[in-house]
């Protein structure tokens, strides 16, 4: 028996997506949209082969001119800068250009639809009109194919999407449990879609067809099962993971080394195209002329590796990665996500000194220990402050341990001090070597025995300075002491030590002076002014004769006595002597006053001293010889010949006696023996007289002679003129 159903048949498959200009490229961004910027939307099919243009964006409004949207030059890829608000603006008309330096078009316009989509609704990338095929339906016996409708289709609603026929006879039809579905049929069997489709909300449909007749009754047959898929529709673009926090990579890792994993999503369809997501590094990227880049991409496993490009300890890098949908291919979805990477340090750098050797330092023997000799430098190019710590040693040159090293680890600063007491005579120069090394144990290749720096200690000997047999000097002496007295004498504590030079330093008076050579402190001046009982108090300084540099200091305080008033001793006549000029080494003794008590109770011997004439201070020398005689020689070598009276002043105790003595200074022959002046005697000729005498006898002799001659030359002349025969003949015998 035949069936009492005709087939159905779908009379037509219609389009889904209805055709659109093909120039035209739609877009679709989420409105306030909350994730990084810039957001790439879709790749525009530029030529490949124009490389000397410029890409050049317009829109309306001015859109392109406030910065909304961008070409990405290398990429190709359009992209929205910041977010967009749909109440603002709900379509842009974006124009796209390849232009020449002088406005040429070279390729374009490539005119671009963008739509703000409400917040409320799933963003949605690139959309281009889809065709949705409908199987043609026989009967409910016959399998039929699924039915697949695009998901979000921008079409009119009611959609027609297939129809079905009964070929049995007049009937109508209807959908059964569909009363307020997304699906209708009309009476014809035009099936319809009502609305858009979410794959989100339902997947699958079932659509149940039946055939009525004009009374409303339904055929017995089975109703006409039809299956209708929901295609997913790309309208989620991949969603990046949370930024986290920096990504640590030691410094010197090798390349390969795991960076991080990048795992992103997309709510399309598990296993279609739609959710296929490829990855794409966008930075950084690779300098120029470098070998390689500093990181590398699996554009299918999103995971991020160390290249071949070296990287430096302390850079912060922000890997840029551009996430697509669709497996990378043109009108899929993309996201931008970001990955920061920080380069931390490691101890690769060895600590170094500024300077690998210093000028010869030098310090005196009797340097106290402790003493700071010098401060060194060093340097580590490590970032990390750990690795910065360093170690310091003097290395060699310091057997007896006479230096040592003060410094802080974090410093970098680190003093040389004196240990112990130098000797110039154990060792005149020292030559240390300081070694700085790391604390932290170092990364990489042998770092080597450490940076030195040579440091050498030049020893100077150090001379004593002189020494005085006392600390302080005391002299009291009577207001009325003449000048040219002596009040003490200053010695050296070691009598063979180096000569010295003696000075006043501040007698501000001018009452006193100093012997520069033996020391011996006279009165220079009458005491005017002092007072009994007062004080007077001067600075001697006492200088190395070989070093002037070496010196040492004594106070001298003078006290003043009242003037004695008792009568002054009878002073001993001084008989005339004689010294020789030029000086030759004689003298004259002077002798204290006769008949004093005091000395011959052996109560103290005298002070002689020479008077305050600065002329007789000058020619004569005067130096004790006991306790009472003392030694008068010239002061120079030469003194004028004639007699001389020289002022002595000589004490005892607190009493003064000046006394006169008369020498006579002449020239001596080779014996010593004075040779006076001899006057002119009585009767004895002048010398002009003499001279006279003498010229008038030499003339009286020249007369004479002159006659001699004349006679003998007259007596020859007569002899001449004689006959030869008067002269006699001598006879042989």
């Amino acid at each position: 028996m035949v069936p009492a159903w005709l087939c159905l048949l779908c009379l037509f498959i219609p389009q889904a997506f209805p055709g659109a200009q093909p120039a035209e490229v739609y877009v679709d961004v989420p409105e306030n949209y909350g994730g990084n910027f810039p957001l790439y939307l879709t790749k525009l099919p530029l030529p490949r082969k124009e490389t000397e243009g410029q890409i050049v964006l317009s829109g309306d409004s001015g859109v392109a001119a406030e910065g909304r949207f961008a070409v990405d030059p290398q990429s190709g890829f359009l992209l929205v800068t910041r977010a967009l608000d749909r109440e603002e603006q709900a379509e842009y008309q974006l124009q796209v250009t390849l232009e020449t330096e002088d406005g040429r078009v070279l390729w374009g316009p490539q005119h671009v639809l963008v739509h703000v989509k409400d917040e409320n609704d799933q963003a949605s990338g690139h959309q281009a009109t889809a065709t949705v095929d409908v199987s043609i339906v026989e009967n409910t016996w016959v399998p039929l194919d699924p039915v697949h409708l695009a998901e979000n289709l921008q079409v009119p609603y009611p959609h027609h999407i297939a129809q079905v026929h009964w070929s049995g006879g007049d009937v109508h039809y209807h959908l059964e449990s569909q009363p307020l579905g997304p699906f209708d049929v009309d009476k014809e069997g035009k099936l319809y879609v009502t609305r858009e489709l979410d794959r989100e909300a339902q997947a699958e449909y079932l659509l149940r067809v039946r055939a009525q007749n004009t009374r409303g009754e339904d055929y017995p047959a089975e109703p006409l099962e039809l299956h209708v898929v929901v295609m997913d529709e790309n309208d989620n673009m991949p969603v990046c993971p949370p930024r986290g926090p920096a990504i640590s990579i030691p410094e010197l890792s090798p390349p390969g080394t795991k960076v991080a994993k990048l795992s992103a999503e997309d709510a399309d369809a598990p296993g279609s195209p739609n959710s296929h997501i490829v990855y794409r590094l966008l930075s950084p990227e690779p300098e120029e002329g470098a070998a390689g880049r500093a990181f590398e991409l699996d554009s299918t496993s999103g995971s991020v590796t160390l290249g071949a490009a070296p990287l430096q300890a302390g850079q912060n890098i922000l890997l840029q990665v551009l996430v697509i949908d669709l497996g990378g291919a043109e009108g899929g979805l993309s996201s931008t996500c970001e990955i920061a990477v920080t380069i931390t340090d490691i101890n690769d750098h060895a600590p170094e000194f500024t300077t690998s050797q210093i000028e010869p330092l030098s310090l005196p023997e009797d340097t106290e220990p402790g003493t700071l000799v010098t401060t060194l430098m060093a340097t580590d190019a490590d970032l990390e402050p750990a690795f910065r710590l360093m170690d310091f040693a003097i290395e060699a040159g310091d057997v007896e341990g006479t230096f040592g090293l003060d410094w802080e680890p974090d410093s970098g600063r680190v003093q040389l001090r004196l240990l112990k007491n130098l000797s110039y005579e154990a060792a005149p120069s020292h030559k240390l070597v300081v070694v700085v090394r790391s604390v932290a144990e170092p990364v990489g290749p042998d770092p080597g025995p450490g940076a030195t720096v040579t440091v050498t200690v030049l020893v100077e000997r150090v001379t004593p300075p002189p020494q005085l047999d006392q600390e302080s000097y005391e002299a009291s002496v009577p207001v009325s002491t003449p000048a040219g007295s002596l009040l003490l004498t200053i010695r050296p504590s070691d009598p063979m030590s180096n000569p010295l030079r003696f000075s006043l330093v501040n007698d501000s008076e001018g009452w006193l002076c100093i012997e520069e050579v033996s020391g011996e402190v006279h009165i220079a001046r009458a005491l005017q002014g002092a007072q009994p009982g007062d004080m007077y108090t001067v600075l001697v300084e006492a200088q190395d004769a070989d070093e002037p540099t070496l010196s040492t200091s004594a106070t001298l305080v003078i006290h003043f006595l009242k003037a004695p008033s008792a009568p002054t001793p009878t002073v001993a006549p001084e008989p005339s002597r004689h010294l020789c000029t030029p000086r030759q080494d004689r003298g004259v003794v002077v002798g204290g006053p006769r008949g004093d008590p005091d000395l011959a109770g052996g109560h103290g011997p005298y002070s002689f001293a020479l008077g305050p004439n600065p002329t007789a201070q000058r020619d004569w020398r005067l130096r004790a010889l006991n306790g009472s005689h003392a030694y008068l020689t010239l002061g120079l070598h030469w003194v004028e010949p004639r007699e001389h009276v020289v002022p002595i002043v000589v004490s005892h105790h607190d009493r003064v006696w000046q006394i006169q003595v008369r020498v006579i200074v002449c020239r001596c022959n080779v014996e010593g023996q004075c040779m006076r002046k001899v006057g002119r005697m009585k009767g004895m000729p002048t010398k002009l007289s003499a001279v006279g005498i003498l010229v008038g006898t030499l003339i009286a002799i020249g007369i004479f002679l002159i006659l001699i001659f004349t006679h003998l030359t007259l007596a020859r002349k007569k002899d001449l003129d004689q006959p030869v025969d008067s002269v006699p003949l001598k006879a042989a015998v």
